[in-house]
């Protein structure tokens, strides 16, 4: 490709692209994280953390979907409202830069899954470097555990308004609701965490292996309390801990 233009959210995908990138063409590689109200601080933290690491030249965007009244009204179209958006700074940027190409992350996993993001991508001529090698996620991870990548082992994140409902409205204050109800849970030493928004009601959503530590009765009370604390109505314990897109999927829970 000659030089890039990373779409770099400090997920272990698009920081596999970002350190082979950095690898063969040097300063020709450039990062940019996109930051907005839906982006976790935390998440900020860790990329520009990860761009040390590696070493490459980090450029922060600074955006608000929540601009965008198709975006905040949380239909089917916010993940291809979100990266239109994205990639309608990118492109342009990448001209600024004199650098022939952006690319993002997607692997050959997401092309199973219902991603609007991945039109945009196309629609904007931006690049799949892991898809174009024919890589899925576990091929992602190993290779990231090989070059050294501190996050070859980062669970899945997504932005917080995933957290919320489709069809109920994004706003900052649920937002920041989200992340400090995900700060609390990662405090408290949870890895793979989601706390999901149905109409002001908390669902909370731990990795498989971290349920049992949940339902622990003192932890239990803890999560549920805090969370209740923050501004919840209710507050639910998922039993079937964390899954993919489980916002708008019905569940039977525990209270």
């Amino acid at each position: 490709m000659g030089s890039v233009l990373v779409a770099f959210s400090g997920g272990v995908d698009s920081t596999l692209v970002l350190k082979v990138g950095h690898d063969v063409l040097g300063a020709r590689a450039v990062a940019v994280t996109a930051v907005s109200p839906t982006f976790p601080a935390v998440e900020l933290a860790l990329s520009q953390t990860l761009c040390a690491e590696i070493g490459a030249r980090q450029i922060i965007h600074e955006t608000d979907q929540l601009r965008d009244s198709e975006f905040v009204m949380n239909t089917a179209s916010r993940c291809y409202r979100c990266k239109t958006d994205l990639y309608s700074a990118l492109v342009p940027m990448a001209t600024r830069l004199r650098l022939a190409v952006v690319v993002n992350g997607a692997h050959c996993d997401d092309l199973g899954d219902d991603r609007p993001g991945l039109q945009a991508a196309r629609e904007y001529g931006v690049r799949s470097p892991l898809v174009e090698a024919g890589m899925g996620k576990a091929a992602v991870r190993a290779a990231a555990r090989w070059l050294g990548l501190s996050n070859w082992d980062k669970p899945a994140a997504a932005c917080l308004s995933s957290r919320i409902a489709r069809g109920e409205a994004i706003t900052v204050e649920r937002l920041r609701l989200v992340e400090a109800a995900e700060a609390l849970l990662f405090h408290e030493g949870f890895r793979q965490v989601r706390v999901r928004d149905h109409g002001g009601n908390a669902r909370v959503e731990v990795g498989q292996d971290e349920l049992a530590r949940l339902f622990e009765p003192a932890m239990r009370d803890q999560i549920t309390i805090k969370l209740a604390a923050l501004g919840f109505a209710t507050v639910t314990l998922d039993p079937n801990g964390y899954r993919p897109g489980s916002t708008n999927q019905a569940s039977v829970l525990y209270l």
